[in-house]
Parts: C-alpha cells; sequence; structure tokens
C-alpha cells in the first residue's frame, strides 16, 4: 500500500512538473508570436516587410520550430517565430548570405529571388553556372548573388566547374578569361591557379570592382570567406580600405594576371573559341569565359535637364576632400544612406528619396540615420523627385501637392542603382529571364 502511495505520489509530480513545462512553453510560444506579430505589422506599416530581391522562404510544412534560423542571422528581425514556426518580418533588409539557410537543421529554409509580384531580371545560368552560350559562364552578383561572401563561393565553384570540363585548345591564347575582379572574379582568378589553368583576369575599373567605388569608411563584409590558395579569411567589421589591401596583397602574392582599365565591348565564338574585343583595341582569345561583372553595368541616370553638368557624380570616391558645400543626395539605397552621413560631417547634405520611407537601409544605417536627422547633421525630403539641375541650384518636385521645390545646391550624388547590362549580355547571346519568386539556393 505504501509503495503504491509512494508510487502515485511519485507519477503525480511528473505530471505536474510535465504539465508545467507545457504551460511555460505555450505562454513562451504564444509570447514569440504576439512580438513577431508586433514586427511584422510595423514592417508593413514600413514597407519592410515585401522583399526587394533576394530573401528567405519558409516551407512551414519542413519546419520544426528550432529558432536555429532566427540565431543564426546576423542582421536581426529578418526572421521570427510566430505560432512555433519561422516567420519572415523585414524581407527587404535580408542581405542575402544565407546563415538562416545553413543553419536550418531540417532543410525548411530556401532562398529566393523577386516575388510573384515583382520580378527581377537574371540571365539564364544553370546549376553549374553556365549560360545558354557552352562555355560561358556566369557568377556573382549578376547571378543574383551579390553579398561578398556569397559571389566568392560562386566564383569559385564556377571555376572549379570550368576545370573540370576543360580541354586544353592550343587554338585559344588562354583556357579561360574571367571578367570582372570583384570577389567572385577574384575567388575564381585564384581557383584557376590552383588548377594550373592558363587564365587572365579583366577589370574595366580598378581591383575590386563595385566594391573600389563604395565611399572610403563603408562597413563592407561582416562574415568570413573561403579563398582558393588561402583558406578561411575571417573579417569582422572590415571597411573598403582593408578588404581592398587584403585582395591586393593575395593578387601579388599568387601572381595573378590583372589588366585593370580594360572594358570588354563584345564577345565572340568562332567553332570552340572565344575572341574578346576591348574598349582600348585588344583581342584575347579563350577556351573559356567567366562574366563575374556585378549587374550594374552602368549608373542608372534620372534623364533630367543638367544631369551632365560636371557637378553631377553617381559615386563617392573622397568625402573626406568634401567640406562646406550644399549636397543633394538622390536615393533611398545603403548607398545613398552612407555617402550622405559620410558628406554630413563637413556639409549641409539634404536626401531627396521619392518614396515615403526607406525600405532597404540595413539597420545600421537606419539607426545612424535617425541620429543624425535628430541632431540636425542633415535633411531628409521624402516623396520628392529631383527635376533639373543647375550651376547654382536644383529643382524638386513633390508628389504630395506637386509644388516645384528650389534650392541651392553646389554638388548633386545620385544612387539610383544600375542597368544590368543587357544590351552587352544580349548582343554575346546570353538569354535574360525575370524571376518571380525563384529558388536560387537550396538544400
Amino acid at each position: 500500500m505504501d509503495q503504491t502511495l509512494v508510487n502515485l505520489a511519485f507519477y503525480s509530480s511528473t505530471a505536474i512538473i510535465a504539465a508545467i513545462v507545457v504551460v511555460i512553453y505555450i505562454r513562451r510560444r504564444e509570447k514569440q508570436s504576439r512580438i513577431t506579430d508586433e514586427k511584422i505589422s510595423k514592417a508593413v506599416q514600413e514597407g519592410l516587410h515585401e522583399p526587394v530581391s533576394l530573401h528567405p522562404y519558409v516551407d512551414l510544412n519542413r519546419c520544426l520550430g528550432t529558432g536555429a534560423c532566427v540565431e543564426a542571422c546576423p542582421e536581426k528581425d529578418i526572421l521570427g517565430m510566430r505560432k512555433g514556426k519561422a516567420a519572415v518580418i523585414n524581407a527587404s533588409r535580408c542581405i542575402g548570405h544565407g546563415a538562416c539557410f545553413h543553419a536550418c537543421p531540417t532543410e525548411a529554409i530556401t532562398l529566393r529571388i523577386g516575388t510573384e509580384k515583382r520580378g527581377v531580371d537574371l540571365p539564364h545560368i544553370s546549376k553549374t553556372f553556365e549560360t545558354n552560350i557552352p562555355g560561358i559562364f556566369i557568377a556573382g552578383e549578376l547571378g543574383g548573388m551579390g553579398l561578398i561572401r556569397n559571389a566568392t563561393e560562386q566564383g569559385r565553384q564556377a571555376a572549379e566547374n570550368i576545370a573540370g570540363v576543360l580541354k586544353k585548345n592550343e587554338n585559344a591564347e588562354y583556357d579561360l578569361v574571367i571578367v570582372g575582379a570583384g570577389p567572385a572574379g577574384i575567388a575564381a582568378s585564384l581557383a584557376a591557379k590552383r588548377h594550373g589553368m592558363r587564365f587572365l583576369l579583366l577589370e574595366q575599373d580598378t581591383l575590386g570592382g563595385a566594391v573600389f567605388t563604395y565611399p572610403r569608411s563603408k562597413v563592407i563584409m561582416t562574415s568570413a570567406m573561403d579563398l582558393p590558395l588561402e583558406g578561411k579569411i575571417r573579417l569582422s567589421e572590415t571597411n573598403k580600405g582593408v578588404l581592398l589591401k587584403l585582395w591586393q596583397n593575395i593578387i601579388s602574392r599568387h601572381s595573378i594576371p590583372l589588366r585593370e582599365n580594360c572594358k570588354v565591348e563584345s564577345i565572340s565564338k568562332d567553332n570552340d573559341v572565344f575572341s574578346l574585343s576591348t574598349s582600348d583595341n585588344q583581342q584575347f582569345t579563350s577556351s573559356y569565359v567567366l562574366l563575374a561583372i556585378g549587374r550594374r553595368g552602368s549608373p542608372r541616370k534620372l534623364n533630367i535637364p543638367g544631369e551632365n553638368l560636371e557637378k553631377v557624380a553617381y559615386r563617392l570616391l573622397e568625402p573626406e576632400a568634401i567640406t562646406n558645400k550644399n549636397i543633394m543626395v538622390v536615393g533611398g539605397g545603403d548607398s545613398a544612406i552612407e555617402s550622405a552621413l559620410l558628406l554630413a560631417e563637413e556639409n549641409h547634405v539634404i536626401i531627396s528619396y521619392r518614396n515615403e520611407v526607406f525600405s532597404r537601409v540595413k539597420p545600421a544605417n537606419g539607426s545612424a540615420l535617425n541620429k543624425a536627422l535628430a541632431s540636425g547633421k542633415l535633411e531628409v525630403m521624402f516623396r520628392t523627385n529631383l527635376i533639373k539641375i543647375e550651376d547654382i541650384c536644383v529643382t524638386l518636385t513633390s508628389e504630395a501637392d506637386g509644388h516645384e521645390i528650389q534650392l541651392s545646391n553646389d554638388l548633386v550624388f545620385i544612387f539610383a542603382g544600375g542597368e544590368l547590362p543587357t544590351q552587352f549580355l544580349e548582343k554575346t547571346g546570353i538569354k535574360i529571364t525575370r524571376k518571380f519568386g525563384e529558388t536560387i539556393m537550396k538544400h
């Protein structure tokens, strides 16, 4: 009898403890859901919930609610937990590093580009990064992977794939010509070196590609990258100068054949040999070509009167050299915000943005901008469009009432994004397709 009572007491205690655990779990899950719902509601109001480009997609049938994806994302509040499942909160702030994708133990997360309503134009490439033109490959931002670490990985993989099918052709000067000396192109060059290829790296501007055009102090990398011949390189809060110096040392150390200020104008094929013609009338022949030129073939222009004046620029290279100027910055992305913040240190800066909220900026930039606005260091004019540029002033129009606003001005910086080098790609024969929520990274 006594043993029965002991057993009963034991099982009762166990049941009570289990019930308490369940109640705590349920309440915790409900609290998480409420917090996530509030964040989603705020993101919708601020225009941050809908993705701009690359973003995570959660398969709720696979998701077990471990929360590993939420913990893994260094950007924070891109994902949250809702009703025991992962949910997307600020999709437009995703920068596509894939940390959530790699952390998910049930393979419930994929990375998609575009949405059902908003398409993104991308060249057609296979799983090996080969285009519809056999022998021409694409890696990096042009193929949808803009983050440095991911672009680096694609460049390496593309070169590895080419090495796997390479057949020596004595009619070609090179086995591989890599166009673009950004993250993807540099990684591809190192992989080509490791495989003993005859290769050449071409860059229309300077080593670093688009990274070279970033503001000098811009933080551009917060996670490790794996480079052939170098191994895993761990960098934290790395700015442009540090990264460019690293790449310069690597290029020099491994004797990578690089030609800067060499823009490829056309690519043609005769039998099994590609011929690449450049803007300075050089010509190179190769068995394979890897395009790592990025999506921004050229800056997107506003096509307004006065845009050809010398005071107008599309990138900021030396902010510390500009002082005591009235400056107009046009755009609402990270490049516009970061440049405006740098220029505001020694100048009067106004940001003109056509929308009513900044929906495409990283949290750190948004926080810095809010502090600058609160202190009066710069101004923002939402729902305005620059319509005319003159020597000593600019004219904007307000979308709210249609009125024109004229402001004194010394310099204009336009950050309206870049245009896909469609003409170059189509002339080469590469097909471009519009992706509507298509998966580009999956397990």
